[in-house]
């Protein structure tokens, strides 16, 4: 099993970087600087297996997790992702201890780390705080409603489509290292359904796959070619992340980035 470790590297982007951090009322993150831990998460690194009692938090920067839920024969289903827009570790701090799901990392990068306990204690004492990560778990609720809708009734490269754009979202590159496995592990299919799907995207021009790695061409036609679920989870989970955040914190995490990364493409 893969695992996290700790990174002084990752002090290079902010902890405002990760959307929950930045709308966190002021002296959040003075409270918790020292205890707040930089890490970097490879691809596979389990961060909370089943029913297994959650230790930390994270907070993930440039990487992204999927939340899974094991069948008994093995089998893993794609419920959730989490990337720079939320948290993964729910449970402790909602009071439910352990989940019937595992947090994988579907791809490898930054994030920031909280003992449960702490963040926990934080939000017994700041409403605004437990207010707004409130409207976070509903926006994750959103998303494994619609997840679930997608798998029944929309087509193979519909759900490429969504996934893709999804990543996009939580990452701030048009580049997206999966391979075609991947993807199939990440759906739930099989790989030749994702190999015609993605095939068909690259013929019209709207991605170019090489070696595990995904450029999106054309965000507009990605988004054209995905179903309704994309739109639906995007604007609810939009609506509710503004509800608690002020103004002035309503900076988007991309300028927060590495000093010199270039800008995402639109």
């Amino acid at each position: 099993m893969a695992r996290t470790r700790l990174d002084p590297a990752a002090a290079r982007i902010a902890p405002g970087t990760n959307q929950i951090l930045a709308a966190m009322p002021p002296g959040f993150l003075s409270r918790f600087q020292n205890p707040l831990e930089p890490v970097f998460l490879p691809r596979g690194a389990v961060l909370y297996e089943s029913g297994v009692p959650q230790r930390y938090v994270y907070f993930p920067a440039d990487a992204v997790v999927s939340l899974v839920y094991i069948l008994e024969n093995g089998s893993p289903t794609r419920t959730a992702l989490v990337g720079s827009d939320g948290l993964v570790g729910l449970a402790p701090i909602m009071g439910g201890g352990g989940t019937p799901t595992c947090g994988v990392v579907l791809i490898s990068g930054a994030a920031f780390r909280l003992p449960a306990v702490q963040l926990t204690e934080e939000l017994r004492s700041e409403p605004e705080s437990l207010r707004f990560l409130l409207h976070y778990v509903q926006a994750l609720i959103t998303q494994m409603a619609q997840t679930a809708v997608c798998y029944r009734h929309h087509s193979i490269r519909q759900q490429l489509c969504v996934l893709l754009l999804s990543i996009l979202d939580r990452r701030f590159s048009r580049r997206i290292p999966m391979t075609q496995e991947m993807i199939a592990h990440t759906l739930g299919v099989r790989r030749e359904g994702v190999t015609e799907a993605a095939c068909g995207l690259q013929k019209a021009e709207v991605i170019r796959y090489c070696r595990g790695q995904i450029e999106v061409l054309d965000r507009g036609q990605l988004e054209a070619g995905a179903c309704e679920c994309y739109g639906v989870v995007k604007t609810e989970c939009d609506r509710l992340l503004s509800l608690s955040r002020p103004a002035e914190r309503l900076v988007s995490p991309v300028t927060r980035l590495y000093r010199r990364r270039p800008k995402p493409h639109a």
